[in-house]
């Protein structure tokens, strides 16, 4: 594997941060770049049908599988999910609790 310049950055945020968030256009290397950065974090995909239904239907649920480390892959799936990280953030006080990864698009963004 190729080392990027940018996996020390990332691991720099997330110990400021209790998110990280990687965006980028489709297949050029964002879920690759998280799970090369942090090895040792949990990786859920909501493009799964799966998880998305999960994540989707019972927020809660699916925060209490993944209550921190964990890299969420295509986030902006599930963009309702965001509030729920941000209460559950708030409420740890934790930095580097997720990485996000996520197709550029504008809900995302604003989120």
């Amino acid at each position: 594997m190729i080392h990027r310049t940018l996996e020390d950055k990332l691991r720099q945020l997330a110990t400021k941060y209790p998110f990280v968030t990687i965006t980028g256009p489709r297949q050029s290397g964002k879920s690759t770049l998280a799970e090369m950065t942090f090895p040792d974090y949990h990786r859920v995909s909501l493009e799964d049908l799966d998880n998305r239904a999960f994540a989707a239907e019972d927020p809660r649920g699916f925060i209490a599988t993944y209550p921190a480390r964990t890299i969420i892959d295509e986030v902006q799936r599930v963009p309702s999910l965001l509030s729920y990280l941000q209460t559950h953030a708030d409420r740890e006080r934790q930095t580097g609790m997720y990485i996000l990864t996520g197709s550029q698009n504008t809900e995302l963004m604003e989120a």
